[in-house]
């Protein structure tokens, strides 16, 4: 015999249906299929692995810092009895500028070219200088017409000279004459020979003579006066041709002058003007720079700058060839200490005062590779503070083959 449910919660649990749903068995089903988990195997090996390749980073790191490390010091040796300075490779600026003012007729060389001392880079126009040297020639031969008519005057003035002479020798022959005559008349007059009147006429002669040699006296001085001015009339006139003749000189070197050419062997930087510009008398066309003449500028704290002498041997090491090493000597320091420039040294090192040296390359070296020397590169100089030391041998020079 059955008994009926007590409560009606229970009388509902058996008439109800089960409520389970197929995820619920599905997951029954899961659960009861899969193992429990292990923990992976190789999660060691992987850890390993891990720290290996941080390790060998590590050490080619450290392998690298060693080699750059030696690498710099082989570079930058710190030797007693030497200094150093960084800088940049500086050559002399010529500006290649019109002596008078003139259009640009032609430019023969172009930015970067090197040049050749006495090479014409640039030709200005010449025409209004053309026609003053032929206006100045023809002023020349008119100044050597009056030349010749001035030696042409003064001999003339001798020759009226000349006669004013033979005049006054003549006039001194007739007074002399007259004054024998009038003494023989006063003699006979005295002696109731000769007639008073005949006296009278004796001593009017004689004075009348002694009036004609002051006269021809007279002439000879105008024509000596005559011939002085035509002496300075002949001077001026020779110097009139000596004035053209400079003029002429003057223009030619002008002409000669319009021809702009290189004064040294160096390198063209910059075009400034162009052909057909009119430019001022002093006008540049274009900047070169003189290869011949080329120095490294650096900076020496007081204690080192102190040691270094003019003429001090020094050598110069640029960045773009290591394997180089230029000599050089030193050619200038500077009197007044200044502070180091921001763009060269730390700020530490700015805060102290530093005076300029500068290292000058020879210039019969720099003319057997002048086709080789280039501005601007930055490098080390290295100067000798004890003249006793010795280079190392990592500054040994090395020169590139000509």
């Amino acid at each position: 015999m059955n008994t009926a449910p007590t409560t009606e919660t229970d009388r509902i649990a058996e008439v109800l249906p089960s409520r389970k749903g197929p995820r619920d068995g599905a997951a029954e089903k899961s659960s009861a299929a899969s193992p429990p988990q292990k923990p992976p195997a190789n999660a060691a090996i992987a850890r390993r692995k891990k720290w290996f390749r941080l390790l060998v980073i590590l050490a080619f790191i450290a392998v690298a810092g060693a080699v750059a490390f030696y690498t710099w010091q082989n570079l930058h040796p710190k030797m007693v009895g030497f200094a150093s300075g960084n800088g940049r490779i500086e050559a002399t600026d010529i500006d290649i500028a019109a002596k008078l003012a003139a259009r640009i007729e032609k430019i023969f060389a172009g930015e970067g070219d090197f040049v050749r001392a006495g090479q014409v880079l640039v030709q200005m126009q010449t025409d209004t200088l053309e026609a003053q040297l032929n206006e100045a020639r023809a002023q020349r031969e008119m100044a050597v017409h009056d030349v010749n008519a001035s030696e042409a005057q003064l001999v003339a003035k001798q020759s009226e000279k000349a006669a004013a002479i033979a005049t006054v020798a003549q006039r001194e022959a007739n007074w002399d004459a007259a004054k024998r005559r009038l003494a023989r008349t006063e003699q006979l007059t005295s002696q109731k020979v000769d007639t008073p009147q005949q006296l009278d006429d004796d001593r009017a002669a004689d004075h009348a003579a002694d009036a004609a040699v002051k006269t021809a006296q007279a002439q000879v001085e105008a024509a000596q006066a005559a011939i002085e001015a035509a002496r300075a009339q002949l001077v001026r006139a020779k110097s009139a041709v000596v004035a053209t003749e400079a003029t002429i000189a003057r223009i030619e070197a002008d002409i000669t002058d319009s021809a702009l050419k290189a004064p040294r062997d160096g390198r063209v930087q910059y075009k400034i003007a162009q052909e057909r510009e009119v430019l001022p008398a002093g006008g540049k066309v274009l900047n070169m720079v003189d290869l011949a003449d080329v120095n490294m500028t650096f900076f020496l704290p007081e204690k080192q700058a102190g040691h270094v002498n003019m003429g001090a041997e020094a050598r110069i090491i640029l960045d773009a060839a290591p394997e180089l090493v230029i000599p050089a000597k030193v050619t200038f320091i500077a009197d007044v200490a200044q502070f180091t420039p921001k763009t060269v040294e730390t700020k530490e090192e700015r805060q102290k005062l530093m005076f300029r040296v500068k290292a000058t390359i020879p210039a019969d070296l720099l003319r057997k590779h002048l086709e080789k020397v280039k501005t601007g590169l930055p490098g080390v100089t290295y100067v000798k503070l004890d003249p006793k030391a010795q280079w190392p041998a990592n500054l040994a020079v090395k020169l590139p083959p000509e």
